[in-house]
């Protein structure tokens, strides 16, 4: 029987994991140009439409972790075909509904689906490649989830064209159909053949203190930092995550080994992931609402003109692996914040006489950086686990992604918001108007449309490059200290022993974790 990393058939196992990624990836962005459609279908208002995209994101970010080491346990294959399921099943429950609450529910759903799918996914190829292919799978895998996200728009604009609301949700029944399928009869089943017991107080622990921490960041923007409920969502959090910490470092089957953070390639390629994340979904913050609401293009123009960003990432992935192979992990991945950071910089100069094709450059550039960072950033972070521990130690790399990307963006999105506010000159103007205008530039294009000002909306337009710019600003700043950090700090080759087993966790013999190894199925019974 051939093994896992030389059967012919893992390519097409990866091609059926990158189909579902794709997915996962537009679904993340899909939502946004369908929600105007939806506010007046389902007549829905701020809050609901707040709750549709925070539903899938807080799910997500909630179990995760406890998703990843789920996948060590009970089977990896097994639990992508459950999430698959509870993807497209929900998708297609979202599709039919005729109610606000019944959506938020099954965008829950779908976040739970995702939450399973995303660690488990990438914890797949340390099973399904040896460490020679690993690094090109992992690029091909992080290229379809970051081609998904700008996909997003694009996807959602056309549907949105020519079908109903609900055809953005129905898309995803098919794809979660034939990826099933696919899963089904290529992927061989990889465990941990020795199981430790499960960690229930940790995974309690983990999903309240994570739920609560990033519901606390999402509704920082609109309630403001200083807000009780945002203190006290925070702060609830941080306390509960730090006994969780605490928690698994006394107990004798934790779910998480943290002692995989005293490893320098896991910890600082960890923090990378972050890092780029930060700068990706700053950009994607930014850049849809200026091609929409300052250069005018609808939602099916704005995805279009995302392409460069998709192209530069397309190009960049496997160029960085392909440069970690030559000269190890450090340097792609401080070479591509470094271009990120150039992109952002680039675009910090954009006004209201830039042409598109200045924007498609730095767009392109940028692309170009995440790709080269982010590809070898997780397989760094996969060379550094034991087979065994590869769903658990991903999860807690894309749980960090997750919650520090939800940080960046209502980081971001505030200094947007403060940059934009103090520029629009809504003097004159009735009081609604005037604090409509204030808090956004499609409130201000809308009043100045409605009480025929023109000038408001030349002000909105220029208020809003000077909030983008700050937050381009920012980003250039955070990729360039950090590629000077990963540069200092993450090991330029695989560390000795980066492919540990348990009894090297730091200190702790009585700790149960397994030897490396893998449990494939007998794939006579696929």
């Amino acid at each position: 029987m051939a093994t896992a990393d030389d059967d012919p058939r893992r390519w097409w196992a990866l091609a059926a994991l990158g189909l579902a990624v794709l997915t996962l990836g537009f679904d993340i962005t899909i939502m946004n140009v369908a929600l105007p459609t939806i506010a007046t279908e389902l007549e829905v208002g701020t809050d609901g439409l707040q709750w549709m995209v925070n539903a899938y994101v807080l799910v997500i970010a909630g179990l995760m972790l406890t998703c990843g080491t789920l996948g060590d346990r009970y089977g990896r294959k097994r639990l992508l075909l459950i999430g698959l399921g509870l993807f497209g099943i929900s998708s297609a429950i979202a599709a039919g509904v005729d109610s606000a609450a019944l959506v938020i529910a099954a965008r829950g759903v779908m976040g739970m689906g995702a939450a399973i799918m995303l660690p488990v996914a990438f914890a797949v190829l340390a099973a399904l490649f040896g460490p020679a292919e690993r690094g090109k799978a992992v690029s091909l895998l992080v290229m379809g989830l970051g081609v998904g996200i700008p996909l997003g728009p694009i996807i959602g604009g056309y549907l949105l064209e020519h079908f109903w609301w609900g055809s953005i949700f129905l898309i995803n029944v098919p794809i979660a159909i034939i990826g099933a399928i696919a899963i089904a009869v290529l992927l061989p089943e990889s465990r941990d053949p020795t199981p430790r017991r499960p960690d229930l107080l940790g995974a309690v622990l983990s999903t309240a203190g994570l739920t609560s921490l990033v519901y606390g960041v999402i509704e920082a923007p609109s309630r403001g930092w200083s807000d009780s409920v945002t203190i006290g969502a925070i702060s609830a959090g941080v306390l509960v995550l730090a006994g969780f910490v605490a928690w698994e470092l006394r107990v004798r089957d934790p779910m998480v080994d943290l002692h995989l953070f005293t490893r320098p390639q896991f910890l600082w390629a960890s923090i990378a992931g972050v890092l780029v994340t930060f700068g990706m979904l700053g950009l994607l913050f930014v850049v849809p609402q200026y091609l929409q609401f300052v250069a005018g293009h609808d939602a099916l123009g704005t995805g279009l003109r995302l392409l460069p960003l998709i192209g530069g990432l397309v190009v960049g992935a496997p160029a960085g692996e392909r440069l970690a192979a030559r000269a190890g992990y450090r340097v792609p991945v401080s070479a591509g914040l470094a271009i990120l950071a150039t992109g952002g910089a680039i675009g910090a100069l954009t006004d209201l006489q830039s042409s598109y094709g200045f924007v498609a450059t730095w767009l392109a550039t940028a692309g170009l950086g995440i790709g080269m960072a982010l590809a070898p950033a997780m397989d760094a972070v996969l060379d550094a686990l034991s087979t065994e521990q590869a769903g658990s130690g991903t999860a807690i790399t894309m749980t960090l992604r997750q919650t520090g990307g939800a940080l960046g963006v209502a980081l971001l999105g505030s200094l947007l918001a403060e940059g934009y506010a103090s520029r629009v000159n809504t003097a004159g103007l009735p009081a609604e108007a005037a604090a409509a205008a204030r808090e956004s530039i499609a409130g201000a294009l809308a009043a100045a449309t409605r009480l025929s000002e023109p000038a408001l909306a030349s002000s909105a337009t220029s208020a809003y490059l000077h909030g983008m710019s700050l937050v381009l600003i920012t980003t250039a700043i955070t990729a360039g200290l950090s590629a000077v950090l990963i540069a200092l700090r993450l090991p330029g080759k695989p560390t000795a022993g980066s492919r540990a087993t348990g009894s090297s966790t730091a200190g702790s013999p009585e700790r149960h974790f397994p030897q490396a190894s893998t449990v494939p199925e007998d794939r006579s019974t696929d």
